[in-house]
């Protein structure tokens, strides 16, 4: 396994230990007890990390509770920090067990925000670049994120589940007093954690290089603890104790039969390297003290959807230690008494006294605070707290976004820190769009855009979008709010685009033009929350459309454009790939007038609107578009083409076009298989479409007589590169279309 593959797996791990739990089980313990009065021997418990596997830890603690033996102290590293700095913080078992079957790993483990959360501006880049991938630029140097993850909602659930000790920052005042082991990648030594944020150093922790961002604190720039030492013995032999309980959840070393590719000797490698150390820290260890080592084979780190399987080795293998530790376990009311001590914590302050943003970069304070619903005065509560800090990060102008509780001169409020991304200011994201009949059309396109963000205090952004394939474009815009609640703004524009398009006579296709356009506008707009925009604006453009298929004597079209045009959008979509639940609607009226240097004067209006609903796995999209042209004709490169898949499926892409166009569907679509709750999930559907649409030269030829019927079956695959579909349309007259698609959805 290659390193990169091996932190993936301690990232998974982090997760995992999310998600300790357990019952305390009634049964009375077999030893001869320690009583109240009686003096007994301290207990430090070490916790190793090993992903997935480092659930086993939950099996530990619910048998050290069922044979009452308290515990003293705890260290951890990586996985171990996690359920044993939740274990300290005053979590009980139980709790710890509903959090392990009710979290969402993928969800835990990732960055993407909900789209709720993203402004509308974002949701287009994600809708259009559905690649998740970021590049930053800076200068003529690409710079890549520090890590896949920057463990955004993992800080977020840390700190919603450490909220309770949020007010200690000396690790020894806590419940059970801890340290969290992290491995500083700059000295390259280890670095014991005991004071400061509880759930910033359990992130610290756990931050697998190369999966995770690292971590900074008191200037230290720390990794995952399990680089420098997976199992902290040494730790714990520094804190007083009498006797140590280390529990060990490494992956164990491949036999020889086991030993066959390059791949397996590369994991060994690593396995190796990271064990030597685990192997001393053991050595240490005194006559005393009691080594678990749960049964877990060959159990992967990252094998999160199963990971409720590794509890109950951790409680055999802490059973089968039950002689040693006898002798540590006290008497039911001394118990009783630990256990209230350990879960009593002091209650939190009722309402927040004061909000405040500390970020960095241009922005004006006034702009980011502008995205806060939270104010002085609000309950602390985990959940809005959460859910403000995700619309700042919905933003996408921080790598990172958390916040804390601060109490200054008695009272307690709220402090939201935004860190800028490190690869930044200017960004490039990319994507990919394939569609393939089989029958020799083909139309492929890549693209790219780039985004220079935060150009002034109101959060000015110059926006410039590259298309190389079968339809080539350039688009740049500059996007400047016109006020610090970035509400109101103005953007003017330009682009040049080329595309091809059918000619028709009497519904007959008669020739395929390529159509080329040049045009600059300016619009002023106004953001409608982070669901929707309204502009209007200006336009002047110039043209040609030249005949590439079909009678060379067929004349070429020159022709100017220039108008105005009034537009109104809407996205609520769950997913912009494959949504569950929302709305989509682009609602637009232009008007071509020749006193703005159009050809002709006329005006379209075009309204396209597509709404989903779910049940379970079963998703049904009910889509309308119309367009028309109103008072005169437009001319072909104004026309509204159909064809393609999910716009009349049976027919080829753009294959008829007109002046009018109208088309609805109903689409249903099952995500299949179950989901396993890993990180590396790719959910995939099957689905069936009804279509019916067609496109008329004259008003008067609209009616439901002359609509086509046409539908299609499809598998869909949720990718990193997009969505990708393989379908089958068919039209009437027993027409087919066999269809491979990638890239953005279609609408």
């Amino acid at each position: 396994m290659t390193y990169a593959m091996h932190a993936a797996c301690r990232l998974a791990v982090l997760l995992t230990i999310l998600v300790l739990s357990t019952d305390v089980a009634k049964a009375e313990p077999n030893d001869r007890p320690v009583g109240e009065g009686h003096e007994r021997p301290r207990v430090g418990l070490v916790l190793g990390g090993g992903g997935a596997r480092g659930a086993a830890h939950i099996g530990v603690l619910k048998e050290l509770e069922r044979q009452r033996i308290p515990v003293d102290v705890i260290a951890g590293t990586s996985m171990g920090a996690i359920v044993g700095g939740l274990y300290a913080s005053g979590m009980t078992a139980a709790e710890l067990e509903q959090l392990v079957g009710s979290l969402d790993w993928a969800g835990a483990l990732s960055d993407k925000s909900n789209r709720e959360d993203l402004s509308f501006r974002r949701k287009q880049d994600d809708a259009q670049f559905p690649i998740d991938f970021e590049l930053g630029i800076r200068g003529t140097d690409l710079v890549l994120p520090k890590g896949v993850i920057q463990g955004r909602k993992l800080d977020l659930l840390l700190r919603e589940l450490t909220l309770r000790t949020s007010h200690i920052s000396d690790f020894d005042d806590l419940p059970i007093p801890f340290r969290a082991i992290a491995s500083d990648i700059e000295r390259g030594e280890a670095y014991v954690m005991g004071n400061g944020d509880l759930a910033k150093s359990i992130r610290a922790s756990m931050s697998v290089p190369g999966a995770f961002a690292p971590v900074r604190i008191k200037g230290r720039l720390l990794v995952d603890g399990g680089l420098i030492g997976n199992l902290p013995v040494d730790v714990m032999q520094q804190l007083g104790v009498d006797v140590i309980i280390a529990v060990d959840v490494e992956f164990p070393l491949y036999g020889r039969d086991e030993l066959g590719s390059a791949l397996a000797i590369s994991e060994q490698m690593l396995t190796i390297l990271i064990r030597k150390e685990t192997l001393r820290q053991i050595d240490n260890l005194g006559p005393r003290d009691v080594l678990i080592r749960p049964e877990l084979g060959i159990y992967g780190s990252t094998n999160f959807g199963d990971i409720a399987e590794t509890i109950e080795p951790g409680e055999a293998a802490t059973r089968a230690q039950s002689g040693a530790l006898q002798r540590l376990a006290v008497d039911a009311a001394t118990y009783q008494a630990y256990h209230a001590r350990r879960t009593r914590t002091a209650p939190l302050d009722d309402e927040l006294a004061f909000v405040r943003v500390v970020h960095e970069g241009r922005l004006s304070p006034a702009v980011v605070e502008s995205r806060l619903s939270v104010e002085a005065g609000d309950p602390i509560d985990p959940q809005p707290l959460a859910e403000n800090a995700e619309r700042l990060y919905g933003l996408q102008l921080y790598e990172h976004v958390g916040y804390s509780l601060v109490k200054e001169n008695g009272r307690t409020g709220v402090e939201y820190r935004a860190t800028t991304k490190s690869w930044g200011p200017n960004f490039l994201q990319f994507g990919v769009s394939l569609e393939e009949d089989f029958e020799g059309s083909t139309n492929f396109n890549i693209k790219a855009r780039m985004t220079r963000a935060g150009l002034n205090r109101l959060g000015a952004e110059w926006r410039t979008d590259v298309q190389l394939g079968t339809d080539p474009e350039l688009f740049t815009e500059f996007y400047q709010p016109l006020s610090f609640d970035s509400r109101w703004f103005v953007a003017p524009r330009m682009q040049m685009a080329q595309s091809n398009l059918n000619a028709f006579l009497f519904d007959q296709t008669i020739a395929r033009l390529r159509l080329s356009e040049g045009e600059a506008g300016l619009d002023i707009g106004r953001e409608l929350g982070t669901f929707g925009e309204f502009r209007v604006g200006a336009y002047r453009g110039i043209g040609e459309a030249r005949v590439k298929v079909g009678d060379p004597a067929l004349p070429n079209i020159d022709f100017e454009s220039g108008g105005a045009f009034v537009a109104l959008r809407f996205d609520t979509l769950d997913n912009a790939q494959f949504p569950r639940h929302g709305v989509e609607a682009d609602l637009r009226w232009t008007l071509s007038r020749p006193g703005f240097g159009a050809d002709f004067d006329f005006d379209t209006v075009e309204a396209d609107v597509t709404s989903s609903w779910s049940r379970d796995k079963n998703t049904l999209q009910l889509g309308m578009a119309f367009a028309t042209t109103l008072e005169s004709d437009n001319l072909v490169q104004d026309y509204f083409p159909l064809g393609g898949f999910l716009r009349l499926s049976g027919m080829e892409r753009g294959e008829i076009s007109g002046p009018h166009a109208a088309l609805a569907k109903l689409v249903y679509y099952r995500r299949v298989g179950e989901t396993t709750g890993g990180i590396f999930d790719t959910p995939v559907y099957v689905g069936a479409s009804l279509e019916a649409g067609n496109v008329w030269q004259a008003r008067g030829d609209i009616d439901f007589d002359s609509m086509m019927i046409n539908g299609s079956i499809f598998a869909g695959v949720d990718t990193f590169i997009g969505p990708v579909y393989f379908a089958v349309g068919f039209a009437e007259q027993g027409r087919a279309n066999v269809y491979l698609f990638i890239g953005e959805p279609p609408r």
